[in-house]
């Protein structure tokens, strides 16, 4: 790229933030449905990630409004997409993910359990079975309205067969073939995830059938996708996107020349915005409200990015990520990471800088931990993916 182009700064980066992802406390949202639009999805994977993600952007944070959006409304789905991660879109926004990501992970999905069920499973199994079992749960879902993958079986009896997963290492394990094929029809579209049984943090789901979700060109659909992304990402480099869509390089290239991206120059080296979103070399940092923030594992603004090191210090990786690269909980001050938090047995919810903040940091984290504390009562939230520094403050 031209030295020409315009350069955004690191510190032009991070101002973006508190007003983008809705993390100043002016630009809180009404509804779940806006900070998911924001954001393009919220992280799924672990339950009470959707909750603490969305309620960190809320002006008024409660369970409920995201339960609503879930489970009521249904204007929020979970879909297997980007990075083959389980995220919580908007109704609008899911057939642009289902058609760019979701569908063909999905395939990837049949093929590796068709695969597993020939070789590993109790009994015979190949396509002709494996479908036959799939229209059974789909007529034993609609009997019921909605069912867990134990009470599926029950009808199902297929279900209850076992699969050896990973055969002869340490860590082999054997799984009933329900817990597969349910989240396999999941992935496909055929089924959701309804109100889980017992508390909002819990993974005891009954399924449901699902509408299916409109077709969009793919082509069309990664460009959309790459756009809503850019718009709320961006800058950022072609590695970044690459990394957290999933796709191919050439997949990446072309969504970004699709939506006519422009070329930024960051001290990563080159990069994009979507065009006409440029702060160029030389314009002032936006003044914006200074901001803290307490966000969860897996938060879509901490996983955002393959490059990271405009947001958070190299050295604060190890006590802040687990060993498979997944983000736990982090404090946020004016849009860098400045250390981790979590909640201990007894409700509190405590928290550390790892590097000194100053005293305007201090006051405005403590205030964002008690907001936090008032909304969750007496919920006691556990990260799946536990890290050194949650695990030490939580004991």
């Amino acid at each position: 790229m031209s030295d020409s182009l315009p350069r955004i700064t690191p510190a032009q980066r991070r101002a973006r933030l508190g007003r983008r992802h809705l993390l100043a406390p002016s630009g809180r949202a009404a509804s779940v449905e806006a900070v998911a639009d924001a954001v393009v999805g919220l992280h799924a994977t672990d339950p009470a990630t959707v909750y603490l993600s969305a309620c960190a952007r809320l002006r008024e944070p409660g369970a409920g409004e995201v339960e609503r959006a879930l489970y009521e409304d249904v204007s929020l789905v979970k879909l297997l997409s980007m990075r083959r991660t389980i995220f919580a879109v908007t109704t609008e926004l899911a057939p642009v993910v289902g058609s760019s990501t979701a569908r063909a992970i999905a395939a990837k999905e049949r093929a590796t359990l068709l695969k597993h069920l020939r070789e590993r499973a109790e009994d015979h199994w190949d396509e002709a079975r494996l479908a036959e079992a799939e229209k059974a749960v789909l007529a034993a879902v609609a009997e019921r309205g909605e069912a867990t993958t134990a009470e599926v079986a029950e009808d199902v009896p297929a279900l209850r067969e076992r699969i050896v997963m990973s055969p002869g290492k340490p860590y082999a394990a054997r799984q009933t073939v329900g817990s597969r094929l349910l989240r396999l029809l999941a992935s496909d579209g055929h089924l959701r995830r309804c109100r889980p049984r017992g508390s909002w943090t819990s993974s005891l789901y009954p399924w449901a059938l699902a509408p299916p979700l409109p077709e969009l060109p793919v082509r069309e659909a990664k460009a959309e996708l790459a756009r809503r992304w850019l718009a709320a990402y961006g800058p950022a480099t072609e590695a970044d996107l690459k990394w957290w869509t999933g796709w191919t390089v050439t997949d990446t290239r072309r969504a970004l020349a699709d939506i006519g991206a422009q070329g930024v120059a960051l001290a990563e080296g080159p990069g994009y915005v979507v065009a006409g979103d440029v702060a160029g070399d030389g314009e002032p940092v936006a003044d914006d409200e200074p901001w803290a923030a307490l966000l969860p594992g897996l938060d879509p603004t901490a996983m955002g990015w393959q490059a990271r090191g405009w947001y958070l210090d190299p050295d604060h990786v190890k006590p802040l990520f687990d060993g498979s690269g997944n983000i736990g909980p982090t404090v946020w001050w004016n849009g860098r990471v400045v250390g981790g938090w979590a909640q201990r047995a007894n409700g509190e919810v405590v928290w550390r800088a790892l590097s000194d903040v100053g005293r305007e940091a201090t006051a405005a984290v403590a205030a964002e931990a008690a907001r936090l504390s008032g909304w969750l009562g007496e919920v006691r939230v556990t990260p799946r993916f536990r890290t050194p520094l949650e695990r030490e403050l939580a004991a």
